[in-house]
């Protein structure tokens, strides 16, 4: 029961936010995903409602990946949100509104963003 309760104030608090943030071609939305073992970034256009870039941590553009030494938890989500930059630099992807995505904004996801901020993205 208590993992119901879980999932539906998650879907609350994503309904909410989406009402808020919306990602158009100018300026597209850095939703972030985190799961148990990874996290998930892609930038997206809900204008043509299709993702421009994405990256995680099972990505093959993170440093480290091809040796499975990415690291765990913070770090790894902090290379996430530099990777997610350094792409969004290729496609000319330089302001972006960022989407929490129903998780609270600490540590891998806030690691997320200040990656990504540190890569060059503003929010």
């Amino acid at each position: 029961m208590a993992s119901n309760q879980k999932k539906t104030g998650r879907r609350r608090r994503q309904e909410r936010v989406r009402k808020k943030v919306l990602g158009t071609d100018a300026r597209p939305r850095v939703c972030v995903f985190r799961s148990n073992k990874h996290i998930y970034a892609q930038v997206i256009s809900d204008d043509c409602g299709t993702t421009l870039v994405s990256a995680s941590t099972l990505s093959a553009q993170l440093p480290g990946a091809a040796k499975g030494k990415i690291g765990k938890g913070v770090e790894a989500a902090k290379q996430v949100g530099l990777a997610l930059a350094k792409i969004c630099q290729e496609k000319k992807i330089t302001r972006v509104v960022f989407d929490r995505n129903g998780f609270l904004f600490h540590g891998q996801v806030k690691a997320v963003a200040d990656g990504a901020r540190e890569g060059g993205l503003e929010f």
